[in-house]
């Protein structure tokens, strides 16, 4: 999958859904709870224990070697990944002191 800007995606494992921040630089295998995660309305298919942190609301999550970046607008049990890889929440940026 080539997900684009903007594209809201919904897991089928969980409660999980996001939406598509930075899109990535080539096809992805997005997938929450190790099931793929389709476009919106996904229908849940499986229930998934919790494998991980899960997705935490209000996050933004990166994956730095496609380039994809996403927001959770829901939160699920199932941990996002890319193929193996679990995407990591986003660190927020150091703002200068202002003395």
């Amino acid at each position: 999958m080539k997900p684009s800007t903007g594209t809201r995606l919904g897991s089928t494992a969980c409660t999980a859904e996001v939406i598509v921040v930075r899109a990535p630089d080539a096809e992805v295998e997005l997938t929450c709870g190790s099931t793929p995660m389709g476009p919106l309305p996904a229908e849940t298919t499986t229930e998934v224990g919790k494998d991980g942190p899960g997705a935490v609301v209000g996050k933004r999550y990166v994956h730095p070697a496609s380039g994809m970046e996403l927001l959770c607008t829901k939160a699920g049990a199932g941990s996002l990944r890319v193929g193996d890889d679990v995407l990591e929440i986003k660190k927020a940026k150091n703002l200068p002191s202002s003395d």
